[in-house]
């Protein structure tokens, strides 16, 4: 398989499912974990790295949950193919900038995954559709128990699973839900929540996790402590808060429809407008007016397709999605103009 045969797919996190009404995009659990047979980034060499590579596979390819897996080799791939990944939430950022020996093993669905050398030796990652996190738990922790019979993990009785940064000692476990909130951002009332999030010791991140910035206001939430708490408390927390605030933006949402009914109505058929008809969209006006759609998907004024449709919209038309299905490369400018044509038909065929 090359990279660009992922473009088309329909990634599992992406139908909509469990998403209450919208909100939700993803959930997602990921466990740090280092080998005891290799040093920790960034004292980790060429050797190591290839070493932790070649157990990697070879445990997680003989058990029950890889064993028809996709290996990517990063330092084989060119700078648009990692980034196709980093769009598809297969990988960080900082693993598609990085250099070295690093890997990607994933399944069909995209619903698991392993990157290989990132900042730890193992990141292994189950992501699912709408707030799922104790299924998303239960899927990492199995492919966790599935690798670990046959790697020994670098573990410490007193501080639990070790990591190359403390941050992430102990579980090791992050657990992060990706949600839409226009109606807080729209109300002002984002900053306010975002405050709150960070004293209660949550993160909030933009739409590719750390480092990254909003993008048609989806946000990503997640953990910060890690040591000193048990997994199940993690996912109890998160999806307490999360819920909490999916109640912060319901009622944001109804309030801004009560108050100025007519605004919004013309926000979401202006975006529809432009969705079905615009010449030329860049990345960022695609993900605004995708929000807007989706906000009127939420309260109900449309209902031409479903959330899920919305979803592979928003992944289908990033850069190096474009870049695949197009099958050369693009100046911006007419990757703009590619973005529109591919929308305009994807509206054109729902009204089929």
């Amino acid at each position: 398989m090359k990279v660009g045969d992922l473009a088309p797919n329909r990634a599992r996190w992406l139908t909509g499912d469990s998403d209450l009404n919208g909100t939700v995009i993803s959930c997602r659990a990921r466990l740090a974990r280092n080998v005891g047979f290799a040093p920790f980034s960034p004292m980790v060499t060429a050797d190591d790295q290839d070493r932790v590579i070649e157990e990697v596979l070879k445990a997680a390819q003989s058990g029950r949950y890889m064993g028809d897996a996709t290996f990517f080799k990063m330092n084989a791939l060119q700078e648009e193919e990692r980034q196709l990944l980093v769009e598809r939430h297969l990988i960080s950022p900082a693993l598609a900038e990085s250099t070295g020996q690093r890997g990607l093993l994933f399944n069909s669905d995209e619903s698991l995954s392993i990157m290989i050398n990132e900042e730890d030796h193992m990141r292994l990652q189950a992501i699912l559709p709408g707030l799922q996190a104790d299924e998303a738990w239960a899927s990492v922790n199995a492919l966790d128990g599935d690798v670990g019979t046959s790697l020994e993990y670098a573990y410490s009785d007193k501080w639990g699973f070790l990591t190359a940064c403390p941050t992430n000692l102990g579980t090791g476990l992050r657990v992060s839900v990706l949600v839409h909130l226009p109606g807080l951002v729209l109300t002002d009332d984002m900053d306010r929540v975002k405050h709150g999030l960070t004293k209660m010791s949550f993160a909030v991140r933009g739409f590719y996790g750390e480092g990254s910035h909003p993008l048609g206001n989806l946000f990503q939430i997640s953990n910060q402590a890690t040591l000193g708490v048990r997994e199940q408390d993690i996912i109890n927390r998160l999806c307490s808060v999360t819920r909490q605030i999916i109640e912060y933006e319901e009622y944001a949402q109804q309030s801004l429809y009560k108050e100025a009914k007519a605004q919004v109505e013309d926000k979401v058929w202006r975006a529809f407008g432009l969705l079905s008809n615009a010449r030329v969209l860049s990345s960022k006006d695609l993900m605004a007016l995708v929000s807007a759609y989706r906000l009127g998907l939420s309260l109900g004024i449309v209902d031409h397709v479903d959330t899920g449709f919305v979803n592979r919209l928003m992944i289908e038309t990033q850069p190096s999605h474009l870049q695949a299905f197009y099958g050369e490369e693009l100046e911006p400018n007419e990757r703009d103009v590619f973005r529109a044509e591919l929308v305009r038909k994807y509206f054109k065929k729902t009204a089929e």
